[in-house]
């Protein structure tokens, strides 16, 4: 699928602002620095559409990415920042739950990043878990593959199989454009069907 528009709409924090406007809506969850603005980048083909930060927490809102006209790309703020507040975190962990289990709302496909290095932490576990549990359609992928030596790979691949169960699995890298054209034909394929 060749992308030809992606504009920066808004960022939404609750319902007053919130997008409905029966476009599909992909969002992209993950911890915070695990690249989420990356993948989103090279998904899309812009270098700098989402916004990245070597700051943890940076993303504080729902951003939302009108695609071609036709598909919103959610950008939803990482979890579970070491520097942040307990407040701070338990504040993008509502933002977070607000925007995903919204019962007005109902997003084509959920993509729960991972890291490849750090393989799925609790949080993610339980992040899973809770959009198992609410019958969310989830794409997992595995980001930064590039950064891990083949061997250590394969060890966190296994342990995230035996986490995620029957989702698909995606190795991804920004940098390397692996996995890229994978994730772009799950995403948008998905959006296409319903259209």
């Amino acid at each position: 699928m060749n992308i030809t528009s992606a504009t920066f709409v808004r960022g939404c924090t609750h319902d007053t602002n919130l997008i409905q406007d029966n476009i599909p809506q992909i969002a992209f969850i993950g911890r915070s620095n695990v690249g989420k603005s990356s993948v989103i980048n090279s998904l899309v083909g812009r270098k700098a559409l989402a916004r990245s930060s070597s700051t943890p927490g940076f993303t504080k809102e729902a951003n939302f990415f009108l695609i071609n006209e036709n598909t919103y790309i959610v950008d939803l703020p990482g979890y579970g920042f070491a520097k942040g507040s307990k407040s701070d975190q338990e504040k993008i962990m509502r933002l977070i739950q607000w925007y995903v289990f919204h019962p007005d709302l109902e997003q084509k496909k959920i993509v729960l990043i991972l890291d490849a290095k750090v393989g799925p932490s609790p949080q993610d576990v339980e992040t899973l878990r809770q959009l198992e549990e609410a019958g969310k359609d989830i794409v997992i992928v595995v980001n930064k593959v590039d950064k891990v030596k083949q061997g250590e790979l394969n060890k966190t691949l296994k342990v995230i199989d035996s986490v995620v169960g029957g989702h698909t699995v995606i190795q991804y890298s920004a940098e390397k454009k692996i996995g890229v054209d994978k994730l772009r034909e799950v995403v948008f394929t998905t959006v296409n069907d319903i259209l």
